[in-house]
């Protein structure tokens, strides 16, 4: 196979120029739309008279709707264009945000986040896919990877500028919005909406798709295909005992840590003074963006002080997070909070190679999709299963409380590491 050439931004033709920032804006768009959501969602649900557990629950349905509907989904975009697919996101992603704001009630609430996930299994692989078969056309045996880390870098800034802005905006004309009878969180919401429907114009007039012919058997077929690719990784994974190992410990991974991704708004905020806790919250919530990002940048040089031994840097990174996540739980004051919650954030950005450089040096290209398929299908269930349980605790308990319970999944993977290490030094 030939070597693509060197990326070099100037050199590339216009048409290829433009299509990388055509695609740019779009992503800024996108995730900004998304990010002003992102920091208030749990202060949101916690005003409209939603306990932890309820909120834990609310965020299971999400989960389980993505796991449900993005396995068949998978070739809808091959089949249908991506285009399309990717605006029926869209339209997902605004019907969800419409009931959001207008009701109270946990069912419509659940509704309304069965639609988040139902956009974000529509979203998967469409645009994306898009993106670099349009360039590599445009721009034959160049190296794609620089062409999407500028998109990436697109991506996580319109995240983070999307928090900011949604933690101001309740602060800034939260008043206006109880006056007319809202939330004050329904102020981001609701520029949420306006910022979506611009995306849907923006993808409409200028991403250009040649048209395909439908074929209505595709999205039954994918669903039909659904057991059949489960059976199929699940098979995979058990013939493989290091793939069993490590999806064991990254769903005792996400039980332990999503509880503090989805909740810590709603303990971090009492901290604060009401004038200015929301902007806080969105601030850190970008923090926590720009730290995830971070961490994953340090992970190479962190993995050679290992040797490149995988699953060590992995079982170090565990233990560090269960420590970390108990030094969390412990804050009792906002300064001392952010500070371990930045340490967090970085430690989980440092988790993310190592895990993945194991799973794909232990299947071949033609079982990679479907490796990929089972590993978001158990990390979304071992999120959802640690949301409600950990949930449970908070509203029983305390938050902290919870936090401390949800690190003994962290120690029971450490010992599920050790093993791995083993398995992986036999193999070698």
């Amino acid at each position: 196979m030939a070597t693509d050439l060197e990326f070099s931004f100037q050199l590339l033709t216009r048409s290829a120029q433009r299509h990388i920032r055509v695609f740019q804006v779009h992503q800024f768009l996108d995730r900004f739309a998304m990010g002003l959501t992102v920091a208030v969602v749990a202060l949101a649900l916690n005003d409209r008279g939603m306990d932890l557990f309820q909120i834990s629950l609310l965020f299971g349905v999400y989960s389980l709707t993505t796991i449900a509907m993005e396995l068949p989904f998978g070739g809808l975009a091959d089949n249908v264009g991506r285009k399309p697919v990717f605006l029926s996101a869209v339209v997902a992603s605004l019907i969800s945000l419409a009931l959001f704001v207008s009701s109270y009630d946990f069912y419509v609430l659940a509704l309304s986040f069965a639609f988040i996930g139902f956009g974000r299994a529509l979203r998967s692989g469409t645009l994306d896919a898009w993106f670099v078969e349009n360039f590599k056309a445009m721009a034959p045996n160049v190296d794609v990877q620089p062409a999407l880390a500028k998109a990436q870098f697109a991506n996580a800034m319109g995240l983070a500028s999307g928090a900011i802005f949604g933690g101001l905006l309740p602060d800034a004309f939260g008043s206006v919005a109880v006056r007319l009878g809202f939330s004050i969180f329904d102020v981001s919401y609701v520029a949420s909406f306006v910022l979506m429907l611009a995306v849907f114009a923006y993808t409409v007039f200028a991403i250009s798709e040649k048209r395909r012919s439908l074929n209505p058997k595709a999205l039954v077929q994918g669903f039909a295909d659904v057991p059949h690719l489960i059976k199929d990784a699940g098979l995979l994974a058990l013939k493989h005992p290091t793939l069993s190992i490590l999806l064991m410990a990254l769903a005792l991974f996400l039980m332990a840590t999503n509880p503090v991704e989805v909740i810590w708004p709603t303990h971090a905020k009492p901290m604060l003074d009401d004038g200015y806790a929301n902007s806080v919250v969105g601030a850190l919530t970008a923090t926590y963006f720009f730290s995830i990002a971070f961490g994953a940048s340090l992970s190479s040089h962190i993995s050679r002080i290992f040797r490149r031994r995988h699953a060590i840097t992995l079982s170090v990174t565990f233990a560090c997070l269960a420590a970390v996540q108990i030094a969390l739980a412990l804050q009792e004051n906002i300064i001392g909070f952010v500070a371990i919650f930045i340490l967090y954030s970085v430690i989980l950005g440092v988790s993310e190679t190592p895990a993945s450089s194991i799973l794909h040096s232990c299947v071949e290209d033609r079982q990679r999709s479907t490796m990929l398929s089972l590993r978001s299908l158990v990390q979304q269930l071992g999120a959802a299963f640690g949301l409600v349980l950990v949930g449970a605790v908070a509203e029983a308990y305390t938050t902290p409380t919870a936090w401390m319970v949800g690190t003994t999944f962290l120690v029971i993977a450490l010992p599920l590491m050790g093993v791995l290490a083993r398995r992986l030094r036999a193999e070698e």
